[in-house]
């Protein structure tokens, strides 16, 4: 049997049922979940259509990794009640040869459905070894957990010319536009290993291959390691797209500089509406897949940059990481179509916030595009990036300091009133006995907090 839902006994036995935080009290954060399972955001679009439910994986619940991972589950936002979507079985724990491995959750925008990592089916092993970042591929089920799995993109390692629409690797980190008519996701290739990491994107297409529906096509094009001339890039990742019509994808490349040195800044490539992705090459045993024609590749900053870079849904704006003058790690926005060269002065990067502790992680847009969140001093910070006086204010909107478990896997639901996220906190089973993840760790659980906006322009109200 190759999943099952609904019915995974010590993980029913365990799981509580929370109330929605008390009317009364409406700033500062709750725990959501506490059964003693993993509860992974993962850095991903965990909220469902309607922000009644947030998707998670479990891996380091049994084993390692994601290629441990063994369940995709989703909690009600509302109750706490904790459900499970999907269930291959039989799996396999192992730190080398595990199967077939889930991870990297994430809801369609449009449609009650979950996309997420997927290695090899136990029984496939054979002909396709184990999970690894390059023997994976996108599984899509129902929110409901009652429907068959299927799978995104057709995997080909075998012919000699790979199958046009298919691709020979891993792909990773599969996130819907929000128009949903896209889906993006990190690329690593099986056939040829010196390659580093790019993107590449999903798109329904009534020629994909026998059995699927998307098409699927890379985005950027990258040169084996330590062969760049200057100007080439030799990695692209910490993806995501700039707009809700996923005309733009932002990408952190590492690139070679005329020096000889190498640099990883903020790129974007532009991807037209029309693209004809059947003008892609798939590539063969010998030859590294290409971009379809029609695209284009810019290069927004010459300095340093990091990501997972992130984009407001208007498209306008780019939010990412860079070192401020003090030497802090802070949040800089450059308009989409600008430059760290540009002649004019509007359209060059800006640095958006001064927290004293620098920003950890988690950057997220509010749906307005006047706020940016992301975690510093073990909390949740939002910053006002609407153009004006308020410009660069943040607030705290949950506790924050070094006695506080750190936060992670920041998420914005889609009305912009509440924010989810994990920290790793003690956690009991049935019995009250503590219990830890594979790791001896703390699990990781969920917690909310609302979004403190009372007159809902997208920027934080002050907090007493």
């Amino acid at each position: 049997m190759r999943f099952c839902i609904l019915g995974v006994a010590f993980l029913l036995a365990t799981i509580n049922i929370y109330p929605q935080r008390p009317a009364g009290v409406p700033f500062g954060e709750w725990q959501l979940t506490s059964s003693p399972v993993q509860h992974l955001l993962d850095n991903n679009d965990n909220f469902s259509k309607d922000d009644r439910f947030l998707c998670f994986d479990t891996r380091e619940t049994l084993g390692g990794g994601i290629g441990n991972g063994t369940t995709i589950m989703k909690v009600s936002t509302v109750t706490g009640l904790e459900n499970l979507v999907y269930a291959p079985t039989p799996y396999i724990i192992s730190s080398t040869a595990a199967a077939p491995g889930l991870g990297a959750a994430s809801f369609n925008h449009r449609a009650d459905e979950i996309a997420f990592i997927h290695g090899p089916f136990v029984d496939e092993t054979p002909t396709l070894g184990f999970y690894g970042t390059t023997n994976r591929r996108g599984g899509l089920v129902p929110g409901d957990g009652g429907g068959e799995i299927r799978f995104l993109d057709k995997r080909d390692v075998t012919s000699a010319e790979t199958t046009p629409g298919a691709h020979r690797g891993g792909t990773h980190r599969h996130e819907f536009a929000v128009n949903s008519t896209r889906i993006g996701f990190t690329y690593d290739d099986y056939l040829l290993t010196t390659y580093g990491r790019t993107i590449g994107m999903l798109v329904p297409h009534e020629r994909a291959p026998a059995g699927y529906s998307p098409w699927a096509v890379l985005l950027v094009k990258v040169v084996p390691a330590n062969t760049a001339q200057p100007g080439e890039l030799e990695r692209a990742d910490s993806d995501s797209w700039i707009g809700a019509k996923a005309l733009m994808r932002g990408f952190i490349g590492r690139v070679k500089e005329a020096n000889g040195t190498y640099q990883s800044s903020l790129f974007v490539v532009d991807i037209p509406e029309t693209v004809d992705v059947t003008t892609a090459d798939a590539g063969s045993k010998t030859r590294y897949p290409t971009p379809p024609q029609g695209l284009t590749s810019r290069r927004l900053t010459h300095g340093a940059a990091a990501g997972i870079v992130r984009g407001s849904q208007d498209g306008t704006r780019i939010a990412y990481y860079a070192n401020a003058a003090d030497g802090t790690r802070q949040i800089f926005i450059v308009p989409s179509n600008g430059s760290e060269l540009s002649t004019d002065p509007a359209l060059r990067p800006v640095q958006a916030t001064s927290l004293p502790a620098g920003a950890a992680g988690g950057l997220r847009w509010h749906p307005s595009g006047n706020s940016v969140a992301v975690l510093s001093e073990n909390g949740v910070a939002v910053t006002c990036v609407q153009p004006g006086p308020l410009f660069g204010k943040t607030v705290f909107i949950t506790d924050k300091g070094g006695a506080l478990p750190a936060p992670a896997a920041l998420v914005w639901s889609h009305d912009g009133r509440r924010l989810a996220f994990n920290r790793r906190v003690p956690t009991y089973d049935s019995t009250g006995k503590l219990v830890k993840d594979i790791n001896n760790n703390d699990f990781r659980q969920i917690f909310l907090v609302n979004f403190p906006d009372e007159n809902n322009n997208g920027i934080a109200d002050p907090i007493e």
